[in-house]
């Protein structure tokens, strides 16, 4: 399998999210040539709109025409072995090609520098090729006879993980296999790290009420921005304190449990006071936390800004949840699965030392459907959603190797 000129045709794919169809009808294709029995699932708005993470209303949650794939190898006798899942999404976020310097769906090949920039390079159709392509090596070692081995490895494309796990919530929820899953393998950018706890996340949005005024007797109104200003600071506030009470021993950030207001919408005139406001926040939350704690926390320190605001009390914020929700989640380090990774990073001469993400991944989704499931995979978290996102193509080729050797050891484990 010549891994460059599939991950080069993947990044020309413009799979953002709900037109992830055609990449996946040409990843099954390829898993089908590579000698793959593949199968296909759909997620059920109505089922999804049942888990915690995704809104109550159905019609909030885009499930047309959005299939995601698994295909499978069995070895020896498969059922007297362990099912691996390697899996990966095939979304992308949307990209803003005038901040590009070239076609960000035209693969730029540096081989001078060694990188492949396009979107998705890093997060992450890179890991989800280097996880074809480790399982398409342990086929050929396996016919070759150079390894005897029981078990199986599914590799899966899923859709829709930018918006809180699509296609890997509805495998979680309804297994769309004939057979159990035993452990897991996300490859999001990791720097090659092994990862067993990932961050979750609660949306919020913001909305404030003023009284608008004309500019040019601008005292007569009640401006939003200063009182969003207050709140903002008490929220930093809130973030510097967790930061300082919320421990955990894989989380060694500057910022372990981040918050960010993404997006304010303020005014509607530039001669007005800025009578009404609107801002969107994601809410950082601790492996061993729940998102409703933390919710709580945050509301609680909205609640105390506005009994010392009158304009405030009088006319109180709403603070509401919108969009997916992320549970935090971990799984202990004595996982065979983990186990299996740390000996195949030794092998590789890499640090083998697991750690925490203060990102959100798939990963969640399994391991509360009780599949042990670790992160690991090329490319560095900090270029994903970037102009000219760009991954070493090295790591991706150190990852191959890596996951093959992981898959090799997990399926001889007792």
């Amino acid at each position: 399998m010549d891994l460059r000129d599939f991950v080069d045709t993947l990044l020309r794919f413009e799979s953002t999210g709900g037109a992830e169809a055609p990449a996946q009808t040409w990843f099954e294709n390829r898993l089908t040539e590579f000698g793959f029995e593949t199968y296909v699932w759909s997620a059920d708005a109505e089922r999804l709109a049942e888990h915690p993470s995704f809104p109550d209303d159905p019609e909030e949650i885009d499930t047309y025409s959005r299939p995601s794939v698994g295909g499978v190898l069995e070895f020896g006798d498969p059922d007297a072995g362990k099912t691996l899942v390697l899996n990966g999404h095939i979304d992308v976020v949307p990209a803003d090609a005038e901040l590009w310097s070239h076609d960000p769906f035209v693969p730029q090949w540096d081989e001078e520098a060694g990188t492949v920039s396009a979107r998705g390079a890093a997060d992450m159709k890179s890991g989800l090729a280097a996880c074809v392509a480790a399982a398409f090596d342990l086929k050929q070692a396996v016919e070759s006879g150079d390894l005897a081995i029981d078990g199986r490895i599914v590799v899966e494309s899923v859709v829709g993980e930018e918006e809180g796990g699509v296609g890997a919530a509805a495998a979680a929820l309804d297994n769309p296999y004939p057979f159990d899953r035993d452990a897991a393998l996300v490859a999001e950018p990791t720097e090659l790290t092994a990862v067993i706890a990932t961050e979750g996340s609660v949306m919020k949005r913001l909305h404030l009420t003023g009284r608008t005024a004309h500019a040019a007797s601008r005292w007569r109104g009640v401006d939003v921005l200063p009182k969003f200003e207050t709140i903002r600071e008490a929220f930093f506030d809130l973030e510097a304190e967790r930061t300082e009470q919320v421990t955990h021993p894989l989380y060694d950030y500057p910022i372990p449990w981040p918050i960010c207001v993404g997006k304010v919408e303020a005014g509607s005139w530039g001669s007005s006071v800025a009578g009404t406001l609107t801002a969107e926040w994601r809410l950082g939350v601790a492996p061993g936390e729940t998102v409703e704690e933390v919710e709580a926390a945050y509301e609680e320190r909205l609640a105390e800004v506005v009994a010392d605001d009158e304009w405030l009390s009088e006319h109180p914020p709403t603070f509401e949840r919108f969009s997916v929700q992320f549970d935090p989640a971990e799984i202990s380090p004595d996982e065979p699965i983990v186990g299996a990774l740390r000996a195949s990073l030794r092998g590789a001469g890499l640090p083998d030392e697991p750690r925490g993400a203060t990102y959100g991944a798939d990963s969640r989704l399994y391991v509360e459907a009780g599949i042990p499931t670790v992160v690991f995979g090329p490319g560095n978290i900090d270029n994903a959603h970037f102009p000219d996102e760009e991954i070493a193509w090295e790591e991706v080729e150190t990852a191959r190797d890596v996951i093959r050797e992981t898959s090799t050891a997990f399926l001889r484990s007792e």
